[in-house]
């Protein structure tokens, strides 16, 4: 259940857990589970009316807003509840790292835990990231600064050497000149305002589900 406002927070279960239920944050870019704390009706609420992840301290007894110490905030974008609505996966954009120990999730230890299909997204941030402060000796930069045909061209030539490499039958080579191509193809989509979002909307909508 998609949880919009107080009539939806009314018909959750706060009864099974003594007025707490569990929160499950989830980056709602790439996936990973942030951290995991606690809401009661009236942290759920603020979360909702402010769009500033809130949550309740047990060890405190008092609300907390993530990120009204360290700056590190979390921006609202959803909230759902479980089959037995005792459950919330809230699904937020992190503003800087999400554990006080300064790692981007709470469960990130001295290897990042992230769905293998992640790095994508990843990617596709740093590829964000060059374009807004254009690096010197960055490859990523001298695409930018080199315009989209050319980095159209760039996209048409890993293309092309993609094909011939699944031709040819050469695994190793085809593996590397699609991750080649699906760079440059995220390079290309930020160049001209698109981003990875916007061709998976398109795929979607060929696709739609019952």
């Amino acid at each position: 259940m998609l949880i919009r406002d107080s009539r939806d927070i009314q018909a959750l279960n706060w009864q099974k857990m003594d007025g707490l239920l569990p929160a499950i944050v989830q980056d709602a870019f790439d996936g990973r589970v942030l951290m995991q704390a606690y809401m009661n009706p009236e942290a759920l609420a603020q979360t909702l009316d402010t769009g500033a992840v809130t949550f309740w301290s047990r060890s405190r007894e008092q609300l907390w807003t993530k990120g009204e110490t360290s700056g590190n905030s979390l921006r609202l974008l959803a909230v759902h509840a479980d089959c037995d609505d005792d459950c919330l996966l809230v699904l937020a954009e992190p503003q800087g790292p999400a554990c006080h120990r300064e790692t981007d999730t709470c469960f990130d230890s001295s290897t990042p835990v992230r769905p293998q299909l992640a790095f994508i997204a990843a990617l596709e941030r740093l590829v964000a990231q060059r374009d807004g402060e254009r690096p010197e000796g960055s490859y990523t930069t001298r695409l930018f600064e080199a315009g989209v045909k050319r980095i159209a061209q760039k996209v048409g030539e890993e293309g092309l050497e993609t094909a011939l490499a699944a031709v040819a039958g050469d695994r190793e080579e085809l593996t590397n000149e699609a991750a080649d191509l699906l760079y440059h193809l995220i390079v290309l989509l930020r160049a001209s305002g698109l981003s990875l979002e916007d061709v998976v909307k398109t795929l979607e909508s060929r696709h739609p589900t019952p």
